[in-house]
């Protein structure tokens, strides 16, 4: 049976409170599995009107009716309203995730500061962003985190670097086809990735007649094509744990339908030989329907010649 392992960002202290029990609710109701990824420290989503100039930011938010997903309240934390911290307000909210039997991970400390400046920072400014998460992780959960999915997609070499430091299982921190142990100039760092396979539902809602009503029948139709493969899928709390919960969940229907096991990441892994994945350099470039650029699974690396 092919794996379809579902992978939940929750970037804000709204998604957190109001998106991930819906989240939870659905995929009681379908039996499925996911892995929760958490920001945990302030929620400064207003920050992000730096992204007013990335090339493709504008049609992206008119595609995508950011003010109805996020809310006014959410879109001027860290402007003209304080960022409440995710973490510390919220600490019964995750661990219920964990305590239903959910894996929980890091996305993040601060999700606009990751996403908007990681690609261009040094490697004492990644580390401090990865401790405080990890912290938190800790704090919150009373243990340390096992996996990482990075905000945005946005990743550099030092962020690599420090995941076995810190001490995670795996990582899904960019877009890709399966997955692989990264490597850089070669040589492997960090820790395997399982990356996202799948575009996201606002990456196809607005471009070639997708609407919110039909998106679910185009991924659908994607999954449909490759009937034997297995997928990581990307949803977000204040997305699909919000007004599209009902096409999530016609989503979730759909696939197991299809014939697809839907899981975690973790879960996944698990039964994964890490030993034995291939080896790929780590790369960045561009997915359709979303603006900047993102990490990616790069060329495959040759196996060393005896």
């Amino acid at each position: 049976m092919p794996i379809l392992a579902l992978k939940i960002d929750v970037d804000t202290y709204r998604g957190t409170r109001e998106g991930v029990p819906v989240l939870l609710e659905v995929l009681r109701r379908r039996a499925a599995g996911a892995t929760f990824l958490f920001s945990l420290g302030p929620d400064r989503t207003g920050r992000a009107i730096r992204r007013v100039l990335r090339p493709g930011f504008l049609t992206k938010v008119s595609r995508t009716s950011v003010l109805e997903h996020y809310g006014l309240r959410t879109l001027l934390y860290g402007t003209l309203l304080p960022g409440p911290d995710i973490g510390r307000r919220c600490a019964d909210r995750l661990r219920e995730v964990a305590d239903r039997g959910f894996e929980t991970g890091i996305h993040c400390w601060d999700h606009v500061r990751w996403q908007d400046f990681v690609a261009h920072r040094d490697a004492a400014w990644t580390e401090r962003e990865m401790r405080a998460a990890a912290g938190r992780y800790a704090e919150v959960f009373g243990q340390p985190a096992l996996t990482h999915g990075a905000a945005g997609w946005q990743m550099n070499e030092h962020a690599y670097r420090l995941q076995r430091t810190l001490g995670f299982r795996y990582a899904s921190d960019g877009r890709g086809t399966h997955p692989y142990q990264p490597a850089l100039n070669g040589q492997p760092i960090g820790v395997p990735q399982l990356p996202t396979t799948l575009p996201t539902l606002d990456e196809l809602i607005g471009l070639d007649g997708v609407t919110a009503d039909t998106v679910d029948a185009r991924l659908l139709a994607i999954t449909a094509a490759q009937p034997q493969r297995d997928q990581v899928f990307t949803l977000h709390a204040e997305l699909e744990g919000m007004k599209l919960a009902p096409v999530f969940e016609r989503l979730l229907a759909g696939w197991q339908a299809q014939g697809f096991e839907l899981t975690g990441t973790g879960d996944w892994f698990d039964r994964l030989d890490a030993t034995r994945l291939p080896l790929h350099e780590i790369a960045t470039g561009e997915v359709a329907g979303r603006s900047g650029t993102l990490a990616l699974q790069g060329s495959p690396v040759a196996a060393a010649r005896p």
